[in-house]
């Protein structure tokens, strides 16, 4: 392999990934429209772990310590309401749409670090802010003025900013979890636990899944997989602020499978929005003249 090429495999796996995983959010947008998002939430999570926890099994791992385990435990309880709520919006909001607002999320961690880590709150992330802000306003201005802001579209909106929130802490949890655990044991934990807390609710939210609804969940669930181990690679050979970028290809790909498969078209507002919270989270990890990143 040449020197001259291998450069380009970490942004190439990381662009694959986030492929992987705007298409595994086609599959289960699909899948919840047919039996819910709750059924639809848990399986997911269930296949992934049933995908992914041989392979850290068959490395003969040691059993994560107590301290370890906390962080599994909070993530998992974390990341099983924010996969909740993300694919229950995606029933009620185009594909595209929902991911641009979802690209809300870094920006609010720049807060929760700074309630939760100590860390500096920058001028810049303070501007990134008030562009994000600005972006999800454009969006959903746009669907008021097209007459399209009803209560299913609110509650779709609603329901993404609770992911949102919750993904915002995510990020902090895995800042600590990934200094004391590898990818395999984070996919394991993060898939099985969450699916195990959901599972709490079924007597509650439980549908009975069609066979139909089979294909798209496997698919969804070896995506998952298929997706962050991709971007688990690639940031573990390159450095975030070279990949950063590759993570907004989330809406291109968004677009694109969200036309496939629901021939859901982008409107001129959402792309604008998009721009406006793109910007804002470049302005937030951007680096400063003095060469250091700014915080986040």
């Amino acid at each position: 392999m040449s020197t001259r090429a291998s450069p380009l495999l970490p942004f190439a796996a990381a662009l694959a990934g986030v492929g992987f995983l705007a298409l595994m959010d086609a599959f289960m947008k699909e899948a919840a429209l047919m039996i819910g998002a709750y059924t639809a939430t848990v399986l997911r999570a269930l296949i992934g772990a049933a995908i992914i926890a041989p392979v850290w099994l068959s490395r003969g791992p040691a059993m994560p310590t107590r301290a370890v385990w906390k962080l599994h435990l909070e993530r998992g309880v974390v990341s099983a309401f924010m996969a909740l709520s993300f694919f229950f919006a995606l029933t009620r909001l185009p594909l595209a749409e929902a991911i641009a607002l979802s690209f809300i999320a870094p920006l609010v961690a720049l807060y929760l670090a700074r309630v939760l880590l100590g860390e500096t709150i920058s001028r810049a992330a303070i501007g990134a802010s008030a562009l994000g802000f600005a972006g999800t306003l454009v969006i959903v201005g746009g669907r008021i003025g097209q007459g399209e802001f009803d209560e299913r579209a609110a509650l779709g909106v609603a329901s993404l900013f609770v992911s949102a929130l919750l993904y915002a802490y995510n990020f902090i949890v895995i800042r600590r979890q990934a200094q004391v655990a590898g990818p395999l044991e984070i996919a394991t934990f993060h898939s099985g636990i969450g699916g195990l807390v959901l599972l709490t609710l079924s007597p509650f939210l439980w549908e009975m899944p069609s066979g139909e609804a089979l294909m798209p969940l496997l698919a969804a669930g070896a995506l998952t997989v298929a997706g962050s181990l991709s971007i688990a690679w690639a940031y573990a050979r390159a450095p975030a602020s070279a990949l950063v970028p590759t993570e907004y290809s989330g809406f291109v790909w968004a677009s694109v499978f969200g036309w496939l498969f629901f021939r859901e078209n982008v409107t001129w507002p959402t792309l604008a929005g998009t721009a406006l919270i793109i910007g804002g989270c470049w302005l937030a990890t951007r680096r400063d003249p003095a060469g250091e990143k700014a915080p986040a």
